[in-house]
């Protein structure tokens, strides 16, 4: 067995092969070869075809491609232009005006697209030339998308969620109803702030929007129904018990395709550049659970969990000494690495220490997702930053960092809340199942 010293040097091997421009599942795969042939030899290395089958030969993992595939028809579809639309009819009287908008939209449209940067590029294009043109705050503008954005990992259904749920073996359908209330909480915090901010500095909304007419209100409420019903349709299949997460995203693909179809937007082009685009997340996706699988399977030889777990014993530390050292743990390491490849590269030694301490899987899931949410939009590696700069294509990119870094601090009073008070994730599983 090795000593954590030695679980320290691994990891921060991995880290300096990702900060020197190697892929994410590149530097896992060499950090658990070169692990295994120094301390095991040559024996089990030749165990990798096999592990790499066992780990992707999941059907749950069928869902990950299935939820990317639908997101990319909705934005493909103009989906997202029409809620836009919607929400600030009915938001834009509100102190703080259209900005409210970009969370509820990124709110709704998270729900239906399960990721974070699909829901900030799409709600990016539709909401920065409409603000700029009303002379809004530049950097508020840009902080409110990438953290709405952000919301898209939360919010059920979460291919993030999927990913933890099958590398822990948890239940994806807890793990979704755990989403779900403190994404709506999360979503109303962002909101109460965007009031704060416009009652101390009115002049960041520009100037007050008249309403508009009930008639023309109600008539554009319409285009809020698709993302509402193909959520209610994926996430009420599952908890009915007529459907497992996987076939849930079947049928929310056929709803999408239904979506787009009745617009008239389902075109070959349509489908072809949604298939491209669904192929290429989802292949760097799996890629790197390979990697990861592996890198799991021979930390778990070499006995690293259980040596973690005995040092940490022998501190004395309690549970909440444990959440707040994580918090800060996955608080600097989301500055250096990708979210996704963040959660996946750590499972392997935290989780088991996470079990140990008696916190409960499902409630450290939803934890770990608001971690690598805060992840998303903290410098220099936050996805969502660059995804709205780019879509913005000018000024710099520190506007967005100080544009976001209001949020940052919300979701991390947040995460202590959550930390406080866990029945707010636990509640809605407890009721449904």
């Amino acid at each position: 067995m090795i000593g954590v010293g030695g679980a320290v040097l691994g990891f921060v091997m991995m880290l300096t092969m990702m900060l020197i421009g190697l892929p994410v599942a590149v530097a896992m795969f060499l950090t658990a070869l070169i692990g295994a042939w120094t301390l095991m030899g040559w024996p089990v290395l030749t165990t990798f075809g096999s592990q790499m089958w066992s780990g992707q030969n999941d059907f749950i993992l069928t869902a990950i491609p299935l939820f990317v595939f639908l997101g990319e028809i909705l934005v493909r579809s103009g989906v997202a232009e029409g809620l836009y639309r919607s929400l600030s009819d009915w938001l834009r009287r509100l102190p703080g005006g259209l900005l409210h908008s970009n969370i509820g939209a990124s709110t709704f449209f998270a729900a239906v697209s399960g990721s974070s940067v699909a829901t900030a590029a799409t709600i990016g294009n539709v909401a920065l030339p409409i603000l700029a043109e009303r002379k809004y705050d530049e950097r508020l503008t840009a902080g409110t998308i990438a953290a709405g954005a952000t919301l898209g990992i939360l919010i059920p259904p979460s291919i993030n969620m999927i990913i933890y749920g099958s590398m822990t073996n948890t239940s994806i359908g807890q793990l979704f109803a755990a989403g779900l209330v403190p994404g709506i909480l999360l979503t109303g915090c962002f909101m109460a702030l965007i009031i704060g901010i416009a009652l101390v500095k009115p002049g960041v909304a520009g100037p007050v929007m008249p309403a508009r007419p009930w008639n023309e209100k109600l008539r554009n409420l319409l285009d809020v129904l698709p993302p509402l019903v193909i959520f209610a349709v994926v996430m009420g299949v599952i908890y009915a018990g007529w459907a497992t997460p996987t076939e849930s995203a079947a049928i929310g693909v056929v709803a999408a395709l239904a979506v787009a179809l009745f617009r008239r937007k389902l075109t070959l082009p349509l489908l072809h550049e949604a298939m491209i685009s669904t192929v290429r997340i989802s292949s760097m996706i799996l890629l790197i659970m390979v990697g990861a699988q592996f890198l799991n399977f021979v930390i778990g030889m070499l006995g690293i969990p259980q040596a973690l777990t005995r040092a940490v014993a022998n501190t004395g530390a309690g549970p909440l000494g444990i959440l707040l050292l994580l918090m800060v743990f996955y608080l600097v390491l989301g500055c250096f690495m990708e979210t996704l490849s963040m959660m996946i590269a750590t499972l392997p030694v935290v989780f088991p220490l996470v079990l140990h301490m008696g916190i409960d899987p499902v409630w450290f899931g939803i934890f770990l997702v608001l971690m690598m949410e805060i992840g998303l939009i903290t410098p220099p590696i936050g996805m969502n930053l660059y995804i709205v700069q780019g879509v913005r294509m000018r000024g710099s990119i520190m506007d967005v960092i100080w544009g976001a870094l209001p949020f940052v601090l919300m979701m991390l009073a947040f995460t202590l809340l959550l930390i406080a008070w866990p029945s707010m994730v636990l509640w809605l599983p407890g009721l449904l199942f």
